[in-house]
């Protein structure tokens, strides 16, 4: 009797651990990367990338952090909710002439804890 009771505690046990699922938000962007194209030199240039919760918890931004000191980032500080959208600004300065590639790092409680956003295009 022990045993079938024992048995049947590891089975209820096992099915409750499975039927439980974990809240988790999940960030759905519209796009990734950015591309500016040909950009006047000395003239900062920003793009939002925005994105919808497409998850079952509210999404809370911890940190954008750029890849370098010639971009800055500004983020959504409210936890956003299930079904709403939040924005992520990308502000490059432009002195330098050339071609660039400039990621931004998103450390976040979603499903993907971090994200890479990129900015890139031609300074002239």
């Amino acid at each position: 009797m022990n045993k079938v009771l024992n048995v049947v505690a590891v089975v209820v046990a096992f099915i409750s651990l499975n039927a439980m699922s974990v809240a988790i938000g999940e960030f759905k962007f519209e796009k990734e990367t950015h591309d500016f194209g040909s950009i006047p030199q000395g003239t900062p240039v920003s793009h939002e990338f925005k994105f919808t919760n497409g998850g079952d918890a509210p999404i809370i931004i911890s940190e954008v952090a750029p890849s370098c000191g010639c971009s800055v980032a500004d983020f959504s500080k409210t936890p956003i909710k299930p079904g709403e959208t939040g924005t992520i600004k990308a502000t490059f300065n432009a002195a330098a002439k050339g071609p660039f590639t400039k990621s931004f790092t998103v450390k976040s409680n979603t499903k993907t804890p971090v994200k890479t956003l990129t900015v890139k295009g031609t300074v002239q």
